[in-house]
């Protein structure tokens, strides 16, 4: 393409008319407009940005190549002080980061060394605060609550410490997957603190000491914990979703991660709450309305991950769902034909898999398209061709 400087001349020069100019101006703004690719065909239906390139790779592999020779040159050198080698190795991420991700915006090696700050950063916290509370783990978790002034405080640090250097290392290099661990922690400090809860119910006389025989029941209701905390990480993500619903930022990235949190803990509680799985030995015991009910929340999550575009979601859902609830659906079959079990699971998700890989976006539109209102659909994240 001429640029347009060089047209500029050639009229000046008086090769070409200015009328002339205008009409090849005009005529390559045409052209490259009808021929130029859509972004529809140029994107992935859930375009994650994880890898930039070749390059990337590339400098991804000297990253572990590079931190690992760190590691072993700080053991080497400070050896028998770890908390010294952790904090090395953050300050060492942190600026290698500087130029990796703060510069060149590479997106696998910047996800790696955000991964090796935050297990640096965990690895010191726990050292330090070890080192100040010397918590040692008792025989059960009622005598570890015992120590709740130690505890409280060595989890505060701990959790808290984490999301703050999560949060300090997002605020510098918008790394996506550090969302994911700032809602890991922040649900690791809601149990913690729900726990120190009980264990005052209890001292003070409110709540009654569970007994043996109410272990189940008690792992049972503690599952409302994981749910409730699923759900506001998935808020959080389904809100991030709708901000960025062309997915061209980063806010959706952070949706990502925050949705592979978020995905197991809605559904490990969900699947045992609707098959009556014993949560203490794992047995599975699903009667004909636990079995309509896992039918229902089956179909309620594929339903939600079309709505979200999110194939995230409906991963664990096909791992818990799919894997064990087809095994109730099919074992009748497979005591008929003869065919193993694990064999029909295997084709039936298989096959899942493929109808969902394959068509997601003529499914989606399918499905969702005609259920929910145009109000609605224009929140969500645009159909794809």
């Amino acid at each position: 393409m001429i640029s347009s400087a060089t047209l500029d001349d050639a009229v000046t020069s008086g090769i070409i008319s200015a009328a002339q100019r205008d009409r090849l101006i005009a005529l390559e703004a045409h052209r490259t407009h009808v021929h130029a690719p859509s972004p529809e065909a140029t994107e992935d239906d859930e375009n994650l940005r994880l890898i930039g390139g070749g390059n990337d790779l590339f400098v991804t592999v000297g990253t572990v190549l590079l931190t690992a020779g760190v590691y072993f040159v700080l053991n080497t050198m400070l050896k028998g002080q770890p908390l010294w080698i952790a904090g090395s190795l953050a300050v060492f991420a942190w600026a290698v980061a500087e130029i990796v991700t703060r510069q060149h915006r590479m997106k696998l090696s910047s996800t790696v060394l955000a991964i090796v700050f935050t297990a640096s950063t965990c690895v010191l916290l726990a050292l330090a605060v070890d080192r100040h509370y010397g918590i040692r783990m008792p025989a059960s978790i009622w005598e570890l609550l015992a120590l709740r002034g130690q505890v409280s405080q060595a989890g505060y640090v701990l959790l808290g410490g984490i999301v703050a250097a999560a949060l300090l290392y997002f605020w510098r290099f918008k790394v996506p997957i550090l969302a994911g661990v700032v809602a890991i922690a922040t649900t690791l400090l809601a149990f913690l603190q729900t726990a120190l809860l009980l264990y005052d119910g209890v001292t003070t006389g409110t709540l009654q000491a569970p007994s043996l025989q109410d272990m189940p029941e008690l792992l049972r209701a503690a599952l409302y914990m994981p749910l409730a905390c699923g759900m506001v990480v998935f808020a959080t993500a389904v809100a991030l979703d709708l901000h960025d619903r062309e997915r061209r930022k980063i806010w959706s990235d952070c949706a990502f991660w925050l949705h592979v949190v978020s995905a197991p803990m809605l559904v490990h509680p969900l699947f045992i709450m609707a098959t009556g799985q014993d949560v203490v030995f794992g047995r599975i015991e699903p009667g004909t309305d636990a079995t309509i009910l896992l039918a229902a929340l089956i179909l309620g999550f594929v339903y939600v991950a079309l709505a979200i575009d999110r194939r995230s979601l409906l991963v664990p859902t096909l791992a818990y769902f799919g894997t064990l609830g087809i095994y109730y659906l099919v074992n009748s079959a497979a005591n008929t034909t003869g065919v193993p079990p694990f064999a029909l699971i295997l084709l039936v998700v298989g096959a899942l898999v493929i109808l969902f890989g394959a068509g997601w976006q003529r499914i989606r539109r399918l499905i969702v398209g005609p259920t929910l209102p145009t109000s609605v659909l224009e929140k969500l994240p645009p159909f794809k061709v």
